[in-house]
């Protein structure tokens, strides 16, 4: 008997390539969307009445969370899709990835201190800077002309957003380069350390998604653990939990969508590639923007709009003409 196409088994809409991006980049744009609104209510966020109103400033505590959640989402993944695939990768580099991937994580969220979440967002929107950058020094590759230029139209945009000239302006700081850019400065430089070291860890050991993200936040759990506990941070961040638990529903749901989120944009890379993926978090990021000037009021000048632009712009460029070509083989 010869067997057709998809013979014997029924035809699920999964199946229909159309349908899967529509689930991706819907569960990428819901996630991370709601994941910037939970993180700008909890950090920037006023709590108490009168004149005992405190915000929240428990930055380590707060990854130390979303790093647990990840951790057990990822550890559930591995049970459920790839329990017969070993992880050969060495120890210690998990141990070094997850320093640079705390310190950026806990550097971005402290950020928030001290600038508006649209300047967060767009300052993490050029991590392919640091990456790259790290990329030619350590690694030694090799990037295409109109990379370069992309990163020109990304540094452009964000000097003309980050740029105040007027001091006595409405805006986040009263400087024209404060602590909160230059938090977004160190944050970016860790991110690329941490792209550097995953592409290492991948191209060595062929470590899976999901195994590098249950083993760095397992790291980052134990570091941060730490950290917490030396601190104290931890025991001011239960009795602030204590006056305010209404904030424990959305620190839950901070480290839920964070997990769910770098799911589906694992499923954007497998199934439609890195190109398709890119596309889809820099459309989410102008939304996201977008929806903070929305929603939380967050004034943006005629220049920063005209940095955004130019910042989404390059990266739009970036992921259409500033890819690496494949090498063919016949």
């Amino acid at each position: 008997m010869v067997a057709g196409k998809g013979a014997g088994k029924p035809v699920s809409l999964w199946d229909n390539m159309r349908i899967r991006f529509i689930v991706c980049f819907l569960g990428v744009f819901v996630c991370y969307f709601y994941y910037g609104i939970l993180q700008e209510t909890i950090t920037r966020g006023e709590y108490g009445q009168g004149d005992k109103k405190e915000k929240f400033i428990f930055a380590q505590t707060l990854v130390f969370i979303q790093c647990i959640i990840n951790a057990l989402f990822a550890k559930i993944m591995i049970q459920l899709f790839e329990s017969s695939k070993p992880d050969h990768t060495t120890s210690w580099l998990y141990g070094l990835c997850s320093l640079s991937y705390l310190g950026a994580m806990v550097s971005s969220n402290s950020a928030l201190q001290y600038v508006n979440y649209p300047t967060q967002v767009l300052g993490k929107s050029c991590k392919p800077i640091p990456v790259m950058l790290l990329g030619v020094t350590i690694l030694r590759k090799k990037y295409p002309l109109a990379k370069y230029l992309c990163v020109l139209l990304i540094v452009g945009g964000v000097a003309m957003f980050l740029y105040k000239p007027n001091k006595s302006s409405a805006v986040a700081d009263d400087h024209a380069f404060g602590f909160g850019e230059i938090l977004l400065l160190l944050s970016l430089t860790l991110d690329g350390l941490t792209g550097v070291t995953q592409d290492h860890i991948r191209s060595r050991f062929q470590a899976s998604p999901n195994h590098m993200m249950l083993n760095i936040n397992m790291w980052s759990t134990l570091v941060l653990g730490l950290a917490v506990l030396w601190t104290g941070e931890v025991w001011e961040f239960l009795n602030f939990t204590e006056r305010h638990p209404s904030i424990l529903y959305n620190i839950l749901l901070f480290g839920l969508t964070s997990a769910l989120g770098q799911t589906f944009i694992f499923m954007t890379v497998v199934y439609f590639g890195p190109l398709t993926c890119s596309i889809v978090t820099t459309t989410r990021k102008f939304f996201t923007i977008l929806g903070s000037v929305l929603l939380f009021g967050n004034v943006m000048t005629t220049m920063q709009w005209f940095g955004t632009l130019l910042v989404f712009l390059g990266l739009g460029l970036d992921a259409k003409f500033g890819k690496t070509p494949k090498k063919t083989t016949h």
